[in-house]
């Protein structure tokens, strides 16, 4: 559905576009443009409520809508130059996509007459975005351009969250349009019937042990509470996935057990248990093959059931579920503490983390790719003040620093912390510069090993061979070392390298009194 501009007013095809997107609250783009993209540009004059955020990178624009959504629990839009534009940000929407993430892309196109030439970056558009796109269309004109754009929104919205990707020819953007889209009607998620409601009720009240493996938005918000208290009724164990997208953490929260990375730990963490129930999850497997070990994680004497699937309503399934078990009460755990490092100690990831713990504000949002550094020491910030945890999704290392720029964008009143491992932060390092450019709140922590550290650990489980040093040159950063002071304030994001544990918690306490970006090198000793 559409409707004229006000006052009879001609409007471009990149101007509705644009209208249209605002109209169903998609009012953020990330965006990293090109010759095609001149016009969407040129109409954000005449769209004051549409926020462009210039990112350097196209991997930093996707991974900052990821970031977004999660935090703003809608949609943002990027702006991508053509196939080679969208392919530079694809592991940042292969991440999203994991993390079911609302995102709607716009990608520039070739004007339809000039396809026919060849040019240099003509391109199979589409092939690249099918594999990380629920929706792609191109369309077919400038008029039927502004029904389009809503209905690349409501698909990106359909629940969980879904990839839409709308392919935009530079005519199309330059042609008259004359009409604006109207949002079109939201498509709630399913809500679960009563016979899987009762039929689980029946498993929990028995006398088998019970988990619950529980993702996407049962973990904040209060869906969690309704899961500690069926918990609290039942006994049943709460688990999330390794890769949770966003889970809600820290003091008087209810403390949820995350799958480890490695298979053998999955298996071990599960034995315990008749039956797993999955909440908008699905069942755990291997993130590789290994030799000798197994690729699925659910023990064979443990029986799978589901109560949600993922775009089915879970917090709504767990307040039945939890009436029809009576469970009325929560009892938050004990306080947890952390003892905190002695000052004169060299830096660890244990004190580094022990460090956040102690001193993360209230509320504040934390993104989570410091891999070899930060699982191990996971649990530690469930003694920390509430906050939000993101976490990489898909695999795709080098989402940290643009998660950390979307979720700024979204929620400008919270500190953002971000941990990261030196090797994968120098994929998308330009997102320093549109933390910098957007004066966002954001302090990055570069746990600075000077080694691929997960790979190094990966080559030892696959058992491949290592005779000597030429092989693990693909694997250490340290030769030359990585300057990270320097990379971030030649990106305008002041820093500083610290080697002990005072000198961290005196420039933490700092970055966390102070507004705007900073990024901390850590020398990991």
């Amino acid at each position: 559905m559409s409707v004229p501009p006000e006052n009879g007013t001609s409007l471009s095809g990149a101007e509705s576009l644009l209208h249209t997107l605002v109209a169903c609250g998609v009012d953020t783009c990330f965006a990293n443009p090109g010759t095609s993209e001149m016009h969407f540009v040129a109409a954000l004059d005449a769209v004051p409520a549409m926020r462009p955020v210039l990112c350097l990178f196209e991997g930093v624009a996707t991974g900052a809508a990821d970031g977004y959504a999660r935090m703003a629990g809608k949609p943002a839009s990027t702006l991508l130059h053509l196939g080679p534009g969208l392919a530079n940000g694809l592991a940042g929407l292969h991440n999203a996509r994991r993390a079911q993430s609302s995102i709607v892309n716009i990608v520039g196109d070739h004007a339809t007459y000039h396809l026919q030439y060849d040019a240099p970056l003509t391109s199979d558009i589409a092939g690249f975005a099918r594999p990380v796109s629920d929706w792609v269309r191109r369309p077919a004109s400038a008029r039927a351009l502004p029904g389009d754009v809503a209905t690349a929104v409501a698909c990106a919205r359909r629940s969980p969250g879904q990839i839409a990707t709308l392919i935009l020819p530079a005519d199309t953007a330059w042609a008259p349009a004359e009409r604006i889209g109207l949002p079109e009607t939201e498509m709630l998620p399913a809500t679960t019937p009563e016979s899987t409601l009762e039929h689980v009720a029946g498993l929990l009240r028995g006398p088998s042990r019970s988990a619950m493996l529980l993702r996407g938005d049962v973990l904040h918000g209060q869906g969690l509470q309704w899961a500690a208290r069926i918990a609290a009724r039942t006994g049943t164990k709460l688990f999330c996935d390794t890769f949770a997208p966003r889970i809600r953490r820290g003091r008087h929260h209810p403390v949820i057990e995350r799958l480890h990375y490695r298979g053998d730990e999955v298996l071990r963490q599960l034995a315990a248990f008749d039956q797993l129930v999955l909440v908008g999850a699905e069942p755990p497997v291997a993130f590789f093959a290994y030799p000798g070990r197994p690729s699925w994680l659910v023990p064979p004497d443990c029986a799978l059931h589901t109560l949600t699937l993922p775009r089915e309503d879970g917090p709504d399934a767990l307040e039945r579920l939890a009436d029809r078990l009576e469970a009325k009460t929560y009892c938050p755990p004990a306080r947890l503490t952390v003892a905190a490092p002695q000052s004169d100690e060299s830096l660890t990831p244990d004190s580094i983390l022990r460090c956040v713990t102690i001193d993360l504000p209230e509320d504040a949002i934390v993104i989570d790719e410091g891999l070899t550094s930060t699982f191990p020491n996971y649990d530690l910030l469930d003694a920390a003040l509430p906050h939000d945890h993101l976490n990489l999704t898909g695999g795709a290392i080098g989402s940290g620093i643009p998660l950390s720029v979307g979720a700024a964008v979204a929620a400008p009143t919270r500190k953002v912390v971000c941990l990261h491992g030196d090797g994968g932060a120098m994929y998308n390092l330009q997102g320093l510069w549109t933390q910098a450019r957007e004066r966002l709140d954001v302090i990055t922590i570069i746990f600075a090993n000077r080694a691929y550290a997960i790979l190094e650990q990966e080559l030892d489980r696959v058992g491949a061979r290592v005779d000597g040093t030429r092989s693990r040159r693909l694997l250490d950063i340290g030769d030359p070392d990585l300057d990270w002071t320097a990379l971030a304030t030649g990106m305008g994001v002041a820093a500083e390298r610290v080697t002990t544990v005072a000198a961290f918690r005196e420039t933490f306490g700092r970055a966390i009194r102070a507004t705007g970006p900073i990024l901390i090198e850590a020398v990991i000793a």
